[in-house]
Parts: C-alpha cells; structure tokens; sequence
C-alpha cells in the first residue's frame, strides 16, 4: 500500500487524489458563482436599458390595463345585473 492510501474495512482511498478533486471542485465552484454573478449583471443592466428606451413606462402600462379590468369589470357587472333584472 501506498503512504498516500489509507485503507478504511478494504476501502482503500488516494487521499492525494482526493484532495486535487476537492481543491478543483471548489475552484471549480468559485468559477461557477462569479460567472452567474456577471450574467446576471449584464441581464439587469440590459432590462434597466430596455425599460428606459419604452415609449410609455411601464407603471402607466400597469395603471391603463387596471382601468381596462375594472371597466370591463363593471360593464359585466351591469350586464348581468340588467339580465337578472337585480336592484344591486
């Protein structure tokens, strides 16, 4: 046996090879994370570009298709009120 193998009940480990793996899965991790990190800051400067060069801002879009929906709402509302001939 090896001095850099250790034999656990005939499991027998390369501790050196153990130990490169590890080091490299952890650089290999620290890697992985910087490179979401910058993904993830190139799609949020592109969003932030995005939304200034709309026409209309985004909050306006929001505030006219809330007052489409309660029109819509009422007009349903009335409709069906006016069918089921209800005082309410």
């Amino acid at each position: 046996m090896a001095t850099n193998e250790r034999s656990f009940n005939g499991f027998q480990v390369n501790r050196s090879l153990l130990a490169g793996g590890a080091v490299l899965t952890g650089i290999g991790a620290l890697f992985g994370t910087a490179g979401a990190v910058m993904v993830c800051a190139a799609l949020a400067t592109a969003g932030r570009d995005w939304v200034r060069r709309l026409d209309t801002p985004p909050t306006a879009l929001a505030h006219r298709a809330l007052h489409e929906a309660k029109v819509a709402s009422s007009a349903g509302w009335e409709a069906w009120r006016a069918e089921h001939h209800s005082p309410n």
